[in-house]
């Protein structure tokens, strides 16, 4: 069984974007491969963070993923800064990646902006961390989207550079596991805009925590246009709106546009919105309320994530030391 390894960083609460996009394809993963999830608080101080927010928030998102599905006894939840092993393999990759493939990252230069000077060093360097992350646990697949494909590829440079540097096939070639079209959720204000947690506005967004009022209320107002629904997807171009809330109804149903457009297609976005508040309170009720009870018992779930970065650490312990080893590095 293949070893995967995938991270998300401490934001709070996920969104439905983050769901769909993400985290309902790691529960499907957990089937075939041994699965390591992580919850990378190192990355997430590449940028400034309130230490009781980023405590805070650690939690949260930790809860949602237990409660959208991950099974954290089967497989490894844990969050990053509770193993070591992750920043003394960055260090040693640190050394071994060369300037000009980290000046080729392009999320550096998106996250920095113009004010480059006053990003942290860390920001620059932690797609060496998210190299480490990966080759700590010899994972030989990470689900990837298009934002990480170039990580990935510098992750897979270090290692190939590794082992050329202390002439050993030490670390393995990681492979991405492209899990087909990721539901696309755009914001409910803006459907040419991404859902974010960083939208000022909560009306633009749908939270794993909201209840089902709440839900109802925001697809309610969720921004649309006068026509009726096409009854079929072709007619859905030029509507970023219409298209985003098809969009949303066809992946909670596993079903397609097209499918969902031939039930709804005709119809004013009146019942149509009804229908998708329906099945959204549905699918993320019950994600909702486990959240509730699992952050309820912070001391359970701080040994949730004890119990996994123990069983993580058992892992990358000792090939990290056998890449300190490789390194010259005299052990303790």
């Amino acid at each position: 069984m293949q070893r995967i390894f995938s991270g998300i960083q401490p934001s709070g609460i996920p969104t439905l974007g983050n769901y769909l996009g993400a985290i309902r394809n790691w529960v499907a993963l957990q089937r075939d491969h041994a699965c390591i999830y992580c919850v990378v608080d190192l990355h997430a101080i590449t940028v400034w963070q309130d230490p009781r927010q980023l405590a805070t928030q650690t939690r949260e998102l930790a809860a949602s993923i237990i409660a959208c599905g991950i099974d954290p006894q089967k497989h490894i939840l844990f969050h990053q800064s509770a193993v070591r092993a992750h920043a003394q393999l960055a260090w040693i990759f640190n050394c071994v990646a060369r300037l000009g493939w980290l000046n080729r990252m392009t999320q550096f230069k998106d996250k920095a902006g113009r004010d480059r000077e006053n990003a942290s060093a860390g920001l620059y360097v932690y797609p060496n961390l998210m190299a480490a992350d990966i080759l700590a646990y010899h994972a030989t697949r990470v689900p990837v989207g298009d934002d990480q494909r170039q990580h990935l590829e510098l992750a897979n440079d270090i290692a190939q550079k590794f082992n050329h540097d202390y002439g050993v096939a030490f670390f393995p070639t990681i492979e991405p596991l492209i899990l087909g079209p990721a539901a696309r959720v755009m914001s409910l204000r803006d459907g040419t805009k991404k859902m974010s947690k960083s939208d000022a506005s909560d009306q633009s967004r749908i939270n794993l925590s909201d209840g089902p009022d709440l839900i109802a209320q925001k697809v309610r107002r969720a921004k649309t246009d006068p026509a009726p629904l096409p009854s079929e997807p072709a007619g859905l171009e030029g509507r970023p709106e219409a298209r985003n809330l098809v969009g949303i109804y066809a992946a909670l149903a596993d079903s397609t546009p097209a499918d969902v457009l031939s039930e709804h297609g005709g119809k004013g976005f009146g019942a149509f919105k009804e229908a998708l508040a329906a099945l959204l309170v549905e699918s993320l009720a019950p994600i909702a309320a486990e959240t509730r009870r699992l952050l309820a018992d912070t001391a359970t779930l701080d040994g949730i994530l004890r119990d996994g970065a123990r069983r993580a650490a058992a892992i990358a312990d000792p090939i990290v030391a056998e890449a300190e080893r490789l390194v010259g590095f005299v052990g303790p």
